[in-house]
């Protein structure tokens, strides 16, 4: 069985979000990356339990630039098997999707596995896309996967509650959580991080298709105002009159 993760470079969720280039760039000044976590905790950790019940191999697949390989070496430390490394700025989803569906006809791969979203953009769009490309079979927000030779059982969250659907043959999904627990590399692994392969191919398709026309942060939030416990009036007259929420 031939597995492929895809792995992104997400920002810490305590980083200071700031732009430049005249607000068309997210600032990297200062930033610590670390693996998108529904990549790492659902998606590769699934991928590596596969692996370790029913043999084959896990290759880990990121778009970036040479900056995105400590991300890399970790998802390796973890017990991914060798990694691939698309050199190129991860412009748009579609040109990430491009870069991984060339790959994965090039090499073959039995799944492809994503997170559900990044956790700086939240698309939830290059599982799809890398899924029309390669005219394969796509789940998404997929909490549970099971193999039965060739036949994948898949449980995926649906408004309201949960669909279970069954797939033969290669499929991409995108994992939520519950699918997998987080693991932490312990040292052997990181050692052995060191010494796996990573392969650094060029971009196969150099299209791109959008273009960022500004970024805005959000509006500050407003100061907060105390309301007496005993004086539920005033605070019902403020959530009308100035929140306007009820």
């Amino acid at each position: 069985m031939k597995i492929l993760v895809c792995i992104s470079k997400a920002p810490d969720t305590t980083s200071k979000i700031a732009f430049t280039d005249n607000n068309t760039r997210f600032d990297e000044n200062g930033v610590q990356f670390i693996v998108n976590p529904y990549d790492e905790w659902y998606a590769l950790v699934r991928g590596l339990e596969l692996k370790e019940a029913n043999g084959g191999s896990v290759t880990i697949v990121t778009v970036g630039k040479a900056d995105a390989e400590p991300i890399m070496r970790k998802a390796l430390a973890i017990g991914a098997d060798e990694a691939v490394r698309i050199d190129s700025d991860p412009t748009d989803a579609l040109f990430v999707a491009k870069q991984i569906a060339a790959h994965a006809k090039e090499v073959g791969y039995d799944m492809i596995l994503t997170g559900k979203e990044t956790i700086d953009y939240n698309g939830s769009q290059v599982g799809g896309m890398i899924a029309e490309l390669l005219d394969w079979p796509y789940l998404s927000l997929a909490i549970k996967l099971e193999m039965n030779g060739s036949t994948a059982s898949i449980t995926r969250e649906v408004q309201g509650g949960t669909e279970d659907v069954e797939v033969n043959g290669s499929f991409v999904l995108s994992a939520a959580k519950g699918m997998a627990e987080q693991r932490i590399p312990n040292m052997r692994g990181i050692m052995a991080a060191r010494t796996k392969p990573l392969q650094v191919k060029p971009a196969a398709d150099t299209t791109i298709h959008t273009q960022i026309a500004s970024y805005t942060l959000p509006p500050a939030k407003g100061d907060c105002k105390y309301v007496d416990a005993e004086n539920a009036a005033q605070l019902i007259e403020m959530l009308h009159k100035e929140a306007k929420v009820i």
